[in-house]
């Protein structure tokens, strides 16, 4: 018998209940700290308590579970993540009523024994140092895009007729420019604010660079594959990887591209045969196939006729563009599972 634990998870502490294969609860709800202490613990509780193998089932909460994540799987433990969405749907359908940490713990477990196809959490050391990167670069830009915004109403209160063009504030020689332009200027409060402002988006737009020089580094040496793929550049290829963790945790491409959002739902009743748009899934690996089907269907290539294709048979834009980052979807899978690299080299002619 398979035992599994569900685990609800706060800053603070940590939630974890049993249930057997048919999802009644064994023994009593075990509460740690949120600590490495705590994860031994939890690891200690269930040796002692369940013979056999043990399944950890825990809330997909990220930024909160992620250590935990790490503790069970440096320990050799199957981790699968709930999502908070199917957690709390269990939870309503109980016959127990109100919200606690064993309540949730339990509907983790339940959840978790309803839905055997659920992904495992796995992070290999290179995709998570490619995620860390690629995060902590777009964090820089989203800090540096309102310095930008504010310099430009700055600039705009100095001099109404000065204006930067879009997309040029990041560019050496525009900003050198522009520091010309204001040490011209007469001493004011609002000039002062200014040229602080030009120098911390000098130093980010350093900062940005160093880290998208080492992804594209890592990328070119981890997964150079994904870089024949018209329309995906270091950036977005340093996306997938780290987003996709392990590929192999994947019984299929379907299933690959269900996580990422790219597959069709069913939303037909009767003699209708239709599907709609699926709006969950990991959005990061969906923007990241976005951004390389908007790529292909301006490029001359067979990704570009395979959407027109689809045009010419009826679909509209969206869908058709759709269809393109479903098939993406497979390609891209097929590039990341290290079996099949060398079948997968021709697999993006196929988009």
């Amino acid at each position: 018998m398979v035992v599994t634990v569900g685990i609800d998870v706060h800053k603070q502490t940590h939630c974890a209940v049993a249930v057997d294969e048919g999802g009644r609860q064994l023994g009593r709800p075990f509460t740690v700290r949120a600590t490495d202490a705590g994860h031994r613990q939890v690891l200690r509780w269930a040796a002692r308590e369940f013979e056999g193998p043990v399944l950890f089932a825990v809330e997909d909460c990220r930024h909160v579970s992620g250590r935990l994540e790490r503790a069970l799987l440096d320990a050799g433990q199957s981790v699968v993540r709930v999502p908070p969405r199917l957690m709390a749907q269990t939870r309503t359908s109980a016959r127990t009523r109100g919200k606690s940490d064993p309540i949730d713990a339990l509907a983790v477990a339940r959840a978790a024994v309803r839905e055997p196809s659920l992904p495992h959490a796995e992070h290999t050391h290179a995709s998570r140092e490619l995620k860390l990167l690629v995060d902590h670069r777009e964090d820089l830009v989203g800090i540096r895009t309102g310095m930008q915004n504010r310099l430009r109403w700055r600039l705009h209160e100095l001099d109404p007729e000065f204006d930067v063009p879009d997309r040029r504030l990041a560019l050496t020689k525009h900003l050198d420019r522009l520091q010309a332009r204001l040490e011209e200027l007469p001493e004011s409060l609002v000039r002062r604010l200014a040229l602080e402002e030009l120098a911390d988006i000098r130093d980010l737009t350093g900062r940005i660079n160093a880290f998208e020089r080492e992804i594209t580094a890592l990328v070119s040496e981890q997964a150079p594959q994904l870089l024949t793929l018209p329309g995906c550049g270091p950036l977005t290829a340093a996306k997938l990887v780290g987003e996709t963790a392990n590929p192999v945790r994947f019984r299929s491409e379907a299933c690959f591209a269900m996580h990422a959002g790219a597959a069709p739902i069913p939303a037909s009743s009767g003699k209708t045969n239709r599907h709609r748009l699926a709006r969950g899934g990991n959005r990061q690996l969906n923007a990241a196939l976005h951004r390389i089907a908007v790529t292909q269907i301006r490029l001359p290539g067979l990704g570009r006729t395979y959407y027109q294709r689809r045009r010419s048979d009826g679909d509209s834009t969206m869908e058709a563009l759709r269809a393109l980052k479903r098939r993406l979807a497979r390609v891209v899978f097929n590039l990341l599972r290290p079996t099949d690299r060398t079948a997968a080299a021709a697999l993006p002619q196929a988009a």
